[in-house]
């Protein structure tokens, strides 16, 4: 612990030199004079009045103004360059530009109204905020709003329902991980703040550890994107943003309250935002959660799926002429129930402490209790970094350093329910530093290295995986640029190197984890171009080269996998696995159609999944824990392929603006090239989907309401039958359909001003019981008394969020 010890001893100094004295370490007193700011007017286009309180934000530098009473700007002081501006107003459409900051510049602006949806900006897989329409990879950006629309039981469950090859491998409504197009665990990287997250992702009962009511904005990169984030991004990665300055002169404050009755989930959020004028801004947060057990109607309720959570975080930071830095911290503790879903053979209802002495029908009081009984996990996770950027002339360098400690204690022993079998602490130091070179005939180009050291330390009596050191380090290239304004072409490539060390481990004398030193390294690249055919049409293509180096678990697991009913051994021969991904498609925006359709294909070398050991003597060879025979498993490799596209489609024809008739379209397709016990289908694939909305939005109703929509909401899910049979893997999923209804809007003071907002929902109107294939519940015990094997979801079930903004205006 001692190295690591002097880890967080520099990564602190870093902190105060970078926080506390970044004009003095890296800036001469004269910068001032390269300094610039936009200003102008702001009005609407149809009539001419002024437009207040409009959102003028410049994106590299993180900070942005208001218009006054007369539509009137004048953004801070930044260095002088290019900027991607952006223009924003609540009913109008976004202006999106770059402009020449240089010299005082004067631009007026005429915003028009709209009831589509606006262009967005992205900053996740490029060197520097980007149109996501000058994006080559598809990037879908979610807001918040439509995050306050939208009721789910997590965040992740959220982006299944709004984003399009998105879905989620699933725990109960507390655990839910990313899939993008059938790739999911440690294939998909998620990013917080700008800081990739690292928690024990590899594992099937592992969430994510962020406050998903911190959330103002998620960035979902569909395809390998290793060039910037390095192993494990050949999926794509999910970035949540949390703390984004607000405009300089405010303060903002927000309380959220949320109920959903199946479960009896309330949830509360409060968080304030400011920016003085001088520079110094800051956003702090706090949030608390408690469900107890949802039911369904085949289920009722269904012991022990309830949990709880208390986070907290923001962070503080100082604007100025030479540039920005910030620092963030959060902490996440949440405590969750693990669902084992055994049942009584005669009456079908849940057991408590099953297969021990205490064994017994779950009564009443137990299931309508929000006390977590074993197993169950708590998990915290503690994160602090450094966010900064820097004008050095005409050049930009950008350093994020982030240190975590995530801490995974499973508590699943009823004779010592406080004591944890399991608890893995694992500390991160991430950093990633990026030079962007002055824009050179049009070419925008960046350098830089990113990495990270980490280490795993079991701190109870039970080990799943050794303890390790990881050491990760890279360097890109990465260049694009636009010609003629409307194509845009981008590339780079990036080299990696890794190297894990394992600790021996001897249990009683016998050794469980031999000591073992691996090393990792690989090349990788993309190369697109984004052609705007048109204001309306956009095309895309792109292709990458991604990787994914063995996870810790992969090459040296030795242990009972909970919930899974496997024993699994790991390979120290396990190789890299690299993908190659072609991706095409186009885009229509116009004033009655939005139209997206993206495909894909990904063929993947050294694919690595799981498979069924067998005996010396025949049959399946078993391996007795606590006196319960499971079935061994040892992952290896294949090669493997997957095909697919998404389709949406959004119709709100003239004269009916207002209305909005949305579809999407999902389908992924997954084989290997070989078979395996007759199969060659790749291991949980979603099932295809097709979402269709039907929408009305009001701008204004009456004196007292705007922003007023209802919705009718209908989810087909297909029967996935191409499954992976092999070892017992998974099992056929049956379709379903559910109907779902909302409504919302802003209460206003009579002028204007929103003194609060309501969202109201009606989930699964027709009590449908199903099972999501990507469900880990739908492979938990039989019910001998029904017939069913595994638990289903979450029946019928109201959901209500109440939004109250605050702002004030500093003089």
């Amino acid at each position: 612990m001692k190295l690591f010890t002097d880890y967080k001893t520099v990564f602190l100094f870093l902190l105060s030199v970078l926080v506390v004295h970044p004009s003095k370490a890296f800036f001469s007193a004269d910068t001032d004079k390269l300094n610039s700011f936009l200003s102008g007017r702001i009005t609407e286009a149809k009539t001419g009045k002024p437009l207040i309180g409009a959102v003028i934000y410049l994106h590299e530098a993180k900070t942005g103004a208001i218009s006054d009473a007369n539509g009137n700007y004048k953004t801070p002081a930044v260095p002088s360059g290019k900027y991607l501006v952006e223009i924003s107003y609540q009913g109008y459409a976004s202006v999106l530009e770059v402009i020449d900051i240089t010299g005082n510049p004067v631009k007026n602006f005429s915003l028009k109204e709209t009831f589509i949806e606006n262009e967005a900006v992205t900053v996740t897989g490029v060197a520097s905020a980007t149109k996501v329409r000058q994006s080559a990879q598809p990037v879908s950006v979610v807001k918040r709003s439509e995050l306050l629309h939208t009721a789910s039981l997590n965040v992740i469950d959220a982006l299944s329902k709004l984003v399009p090859g998105v879905s989620s491998i699933s725990t109960g409504p507390a655990i839910s991980k990313p899939v993008i197009r059938g790739l999911g665990y440690n294939r998909v990287v998620t990013v917080h703040d700008g800081v990739r997250q690292e928690g024990q992702q590899w594992g099937d009962e592992h969430g994510i550890e962020i406050d998903e009511y911190s959330i103002q904005k998620i960035e979902v990169l569909k395809g390998p994107a290793s060039l910037f984030y390095g192993s494990d991004a050949m999926a794509g990665v999910v970035h949540l943003i949390t703390n984004m300055p607000v405009e300089q002169g405010t303060i903002k404050a927000n309380l959220l309250g949320t109920f959903i009755d199946n479960n009896g989930l309330y949830g509360g959020n409060a968080n304030v935002a400011g920016h003085l004028k001088n520079g110094f801004n800051w956003n702090v947060y706090g949030t608390v959660k408690s469900a107890a057990d949802y039911s369904n109607k085949y289920d009722g309720k269904v012991f022990n799926s309830r949990f709880s959570e208390k986070n907290f975080g923001g962070y503080i930071g100082i604007n100025k002429t030479w540039g920005y830095s910030h620092l963030l911290i959060s902490n996440f503790n949440q405590q969750l129930g693990v669902v084992e879903g055994a049942r009584d053979a005669v009456t079908g209802k849940f057991l408590v402490y099953a297969e021990t002495p205490a064994v017994h029908v779950a009564s009443f009081d137990e299931l309508n209790s929000r006390t977590l009984f074993n197993p169950y996990q708590h998990v915290t996770h503690f994160k602090i970094a450094s966010d900064n950027n820097f004008s050095l002339g005409a050049n930009r360098l950008a350093v994020n350093i982030g240190f975590q400690r995530n801490q995974r204690r499973e508590l699943g022993d009823h004779d010592k329910p406080n004591i944890p079998t399991l608890h893995f602490d694992l500390q991160t130091l991430n950093y990633n530093i990026q030079y962007s070179l002055a824009e050179k005939t049009g070419w925008k180009t960046s350098v830089g290295a990113t990495g990270m050291f980490q280490q795993n330390r079991n701190l109870a009596e039970e080990a799943l995986i050794p303890e390790y050191n990881q050491f990760d380090a890279g360097v890109f290239v990465f260049s694009k640029k636009t010609f003629h304004n409307n194509l845009t072409v981008s590339g780079g490539v990036r080299a990696d190197t890794r190297q894990v060390n394992g600790r021996q481990y001897a249990d009683g004398g016998v050794v469980k984890f031999a000591a073992f030193d691996k090393s990792f390294s690989n090349i990788s690249g993309s190369a697109g171009l984004s052609y705007n055919a048109s204001e309306a049409v956009t095309l895309k293509f792109n292709v990458a080269r991604g990787f994914r180096a063995p996870g810790v678990s992969e090459l040296s697991s030795n242990g009972a996998h909970e919930g899974t009913y496997r024993y699994e051994y790991g390979d120290l021969n396990l190789k890299t696995e690299t993908s190659f991904q072609a991706d095409g498609g186009f885009e229509v925006n116009s004033e009655h159609v939005g139209l997206i359709l993206n495909t894909f294909y990904n063929n993947i070398q050294n694919y690595i999944f799981y498979s069924k050991l067998s005996a010396k003597a025949g049959g399946d060879s078993l391996v007795s824990v606590g006196g319960t025979d499971l079935t061994a498993f040892k992952f290896r490799q294949s090669s493997a392929t997957l095909a697919g596209f998404e389709v949406k489609l959004d119709l709100h024809p003239h004269p009916f603006d207002w209305l909005h008739f949305e579809n999407s379209f999902s389908f992924v397709a997954g084989r290997f090239s070989e078979n395996f016990e007759g199969s060659n289908k790749l291991p949980f694939i979603p099932s295809p989907k097709l979402e269709s909305q039907l929408r009305a939005d009001f701008k204004k109703a009456g004196n007292s309401l705007k922003n007023l929509y209802f919705k009718v909401d209908v989810d087909n899910v297909a029967a996935q039958n191409r499954v992976f049979t092999a070892y017992n893997t998974e099992t056929p999923t049956a379709g379903y359909t559910l109907l779902n209804i909302g409504t919302g809007a802003d209460i206003t003071d009579g002028k204007g001003k929103t003194i609060f907002g309501i969202h109201l929902s009606l989930n699964n109107v027709t009590d449908v019981a199903y099972q999501n294939h990507l469900s880990r519940l739908k492979y938990t015990d039989i019910n001998a008394a029904t017939g069913r094997t595994g638990v289903y979801n979450m029946g019928r079930n109201i959901s209500l969020k109440i939004n109250v903004p605050l702002e004030f205006a500093l003089n």
